[in-house]
């Protein structure tokens, strides 16, 4: 059963009685808690979210293979380093960036896009929102538009 509680820090060797200075967080660990989150088109571990303190979320993002998800933030920027695997995002204007390893897209402006894994694989992300996400947010996404939150 998974917790709904917050999750739990694990800490260095540094504490203080009220928080832990420094901590760390296992992929794991997040699947066994609300805030891993199946997206509907993948799923996000919410590594750090806005109960961590820090201003910003950090998310390990797998785009399932072969996928399509129209997309928009409309209260967070959003910022995805690709780290494995292969896509595309396209804005609304048409303009397709092809994604791979190595390559960082930034939504600066709450931008409605449609993101895509190639066929040949999931593609990871490594995702930073601000401000930051609860966590447990979830897209719905429907053939007739896009999912935003």
């Amino acid at each position: 059963m998974r917790s709904a509680a917050l999750l739990s820090q694990t800490t260095g060797s540094v504490h203080t009685a009220e928080k832990a200075i420094m901590f760390t967080r296992q992929l794991a660990d997040v699947e066994k808690s609300d805030f891993f989150v199946n997206w509907g088109n993948g799923t996000s571990h919410r590594l750090l979210t806005q109960q961590d303190g820090m201003g910003f979320t950090v998310c390990h993002t797998v785009v399932r293979a072969g996928s399509e998800s129209r997309l928009q933030y409309r209260r967070h920027f959003e910022a995805c380093y690709c780290i494995a695997g292969a896509g595309e995002v396209e804005d609304m204007s048409g303009a397709v960036h092809r994604i791979e390893p190595g390559t960082i897209y930034v939504l600066n402006e709450h931008d409605e896009h449609y993101l895509r894994a190639d066929a040949t694989g999931d593609m990871i992300l490594v995702s930073v929102f601000n401000p930051p996400l609860k966590g447990t947010e979830r897209h719905a996404l429907s053939e007739d538009g896009g999912s935003a939150y």
